[in-house]
């Protein structure tokens, strides 16, 4: 029997890479995964994968930063199924460069994508699953970028996250739910679609692999699977990742 069976999840980020792979897992495993992010027509493709594979998913395209949106979505999941047993803060963004080189769009995009929306998220999970009476697990994907190495802006984004989810633990302490990070290396997912296109394409090249690619392109899942196969001391697959979650 699936170990989810009859459960509620929510992943974010869901689209594409890490988020995707988690949905897909929990899905496999019995949960009715509710999956949030910008592209809807990944979104639905998603969602036809995992029905495919026996489960229930249930889709919201909508830009994170909307926040009353992703309030809304998190409440309509635990209303349409009484429960939320499972919150995936999975969805972040990376712009490559220096402070000194930096635009403030992109930092604004990375610390409301990264940051407030995991507290927007995390906080409406928390309420949805003291609403239910569910015993529920907050889990963060955090990142090596964010343990205080220097890791540019994004890495700021990463280690405020970090603190954040460590203060949310004290503050569930005497409740049934809890609140997890996890915290990978470099994984082979499309990260890297914001930064330049000799960056990319000279990591692929490196590994064998041919690419004309363009910043804002995504890589083809076949390209992925390559560079994780051709570097395995490097990159994780995102599946390692979604096994980690459940």
């Amino acid at each position: 029997m699936a170990v989810l069976q009859g459960s509620t999840a929510i992943v974010t980020g869901a689209s594409s890479g890490i988020g995707r792979a988690i949905a897909h897992r929990l899905g496999a495993e019995g949960s009715h995964v509710f999956i949030a992010g910008r592209s809807g027509e990944r979104l639905e493709a998603l969602a036809r994968s995992i029905e495919a594979a026996g489960g229930k998913a249930s889709t919201g395209a909508f830009d994170l930063r909307d926040y009353q949106k992703l309030q809304a979505f998190i409440a309509e999941a635990a209303d349409l199924t009484g429960r939320l047993d499972i919150m995936v803060n999975a969805a972040g963004i990376d712009y490559p460069g220096t402070i000194v080189s930096g635009e403030l769009a992109h930092w604004r995009d990375m610390f409301d994508t990264n940051v407030i929306a995991v507290l927007v998220g995390s906080q409406a999970a928390v309420r949805a699953m003291r609403a239910t009476q569910s015993k529920g697990h907050i889990v963060t994907i955090f990142s090596y970028a964010g343990t205080g190495e220097g890791y540019r802006v994004y890495g700021a984004t990463k280690a405020a996250v970090n603190s954040l989810c460590k203060a949310l633990r004290g503050e569930l302490e005497d409740e049934p739910i809890r609140s997890v990070t996890i915290m990978p290396g470099a994984v082979a997912t499309n990260f890297g679609r914001n930064f330049p296109p000799e960056f990319v394409s000279g990591l692929l090249k490196s590994v064998g692999i041919a690419s004309d690619f363009e910043t804002g392109d995504v890589l083809s899942d076949e390209t992925l699977e390559a560079l994780r196969t051709r570097a395995p001391a490097i990159f994780a697959s995102a599946d390692d990742i979604a096994r980690a979650v459940l």
